[in-house]
């Protein structure tokens, strides 16, 4: 199964998005990119697992992967990032739809919380009828976007559940990250 994921090895992913190279402390190994992503939890500064991982992810994915992540944690989230969240949800489902308008817009506000993060990364996604051109390229990458909107949701946990969750939620990456090189492998065939 790890040989169908979009990066074989954390050094493929280094190579493609270097960006992540920013984002992270840790150097990339030829070991495969679960494998990787596992370590990474199992360091230092496991929180790096959750970067890791929104890199890993398509950038739909990735979106979809943070809005399951803070609907874990919702009633840690204000009514704005509930709202947000829910248009999240609905840009995932239906991403050519009037949704990316309303989640352009919102991303268009700075991302000062869990959800906006998120939005940020919906809207920079985008299908490109929203956002100009260079307001895209000003705005980060849409992985350093889910990751910010990951991590701010999670420093919202107390502290003796943080890294519970914070396992819970790279284990729930890297199964939608299976799955969709499961699903991109069917496509291909």
């Amino acid at each position: 199964m790890a040989n169908e994921l979009r990066f074989k090895t954390a050094r493929d992913l280094f190579m493609a998005c270097p960006a992540v190279a920013r984002d992270m402390v840790a150097r990339p190994t030829e070991q495969p990119s679960i494998e990787f992503c596992r370590a990474l939890l199992a360091g230092r500064v496991p929180e790096e697992a959750i970067t890791f991982c929104a890199y890993l992810l398509p950038e739909r994915a990735a979106v979809w992967w943070a809005h399951e992540c803070l609907s874990h944690l919702i009633v840690l989230l204000d009514r704005r990032d509930q709202e947000l969240l829910a248009l999240v949800r609905d840009w995932v489902s239906e991403p050519d739809s009037a949704h990316h308008r309303e989640v352009s817009q919102a991303a268009a506000m700075p991302p000062t919380t869990p959800a906006a993060w998120i939005a940020l990364a919906a809207g920079r996604h985008g299908n490109g009828s929203a956002m100009e051109a260079p307001a895209l390229s000003a705005l980060p990458p849409a992985a350093r976007a889910v990751s910010a909107g990951v991590l701010a949701g999670l420093a919202r946990v107390a502290l003796e559940d943080r890294f519970s969750v914070l396992s819970a939620f790279v284990e729930m990456g890297i199964q939608l990250a299976e799955t969709e090189a499961l699903r991109q492998s069917a496509d291909a065939n």
